[in-house]
């Protein structure tokens, strides 16, 4: 079934983003299947996991309202096409990962030729494939039934804690604050993660 996000709420997406793009498409639909597998955020407690940080993540945060400042979106550096979404009260949750063969053959030439545009070596009739490529990629993803898009698995381990106000601690290199849990200790003073990189002889 193609994307039942309104339409409303999708130019609001694209406009909070800045732009349009197949990576805020796989944002948009892994919403949709947040909201269709977990629930309304505006009924449950939701909590979002991305491990990645590509376009999409804007686009899950605006549509579930889950959000980095309010701890209830959580950033995992792990380089995948993977989202995890929770009803904390519950506890259970899903993990959708994206389908390598759900982008089909438009991808690889997209993403070649858009790495070739980033290195300045592009000619216009390729920048023009790029733009139609994009298009056709954005149609694809928002038009393909979620389950054949993503792999998606129960899960009910995993939840995130709640998030909680910590004691701040001024660098003893720096001087400037720093929370506790994020600081680094050496030879008796406690240290921010910079000061502590540039002092520490085996980083």
């Amino acid at each position: 079934m193609p994307c039942t996000i309104p339409d409303q709420i999708i130019r609001a997406t694209i406009s909070y983003h800045g732009h349009v793009c197949p990576g805020l498409s796989i944002g948009i639909r892994a919403a949709e299947l947040a909201l269709r597998d977990v629930g309304d955020p505006a009924v449950i407690n939701m909590v979002a996991i991305a491990e990645t940080d590509m376009c999409g993540v804007d686009a899950i945060q605006f549509i579930t309202g889950c959000t980095l400042g309010k701890g209830n979106f959580i950033h995992r550096d792990y380089g995948k096409m993977a989202f995890s979404f929770f009803n904390r009260d519950t506890g259970k949750g899903v993990r959708a990962v994206l389908d390598t063969t759900a982008r089909n053959g438009l991808f690889t030439e997209y993403r070649d030729l858009t790495n070739k545009e980033a290195q300045g070596r592009i000619t216009e009739q390729e920048r023009e494939a790029i733009a139609d490529l994009r298009a056709r990629l954005q149609q694809h993803l928002m038009r393909m039934d979620l389950d054949d898009l993503f792999n998606v698995t129960p899960v009910d381990k995993g939840l995130p804690r709640p998030p909680r106000v910590l004691e701040s601690i001024p660098c003893a290199r720096c001087g400037e604050s720093t929370m506790e849990s994020r600081t680094r200790r050496m030879g008796g003073e406690t240290y921010c993660i910079p000061c502590f990189r540039e002092i520490d002889q085996k980083l």
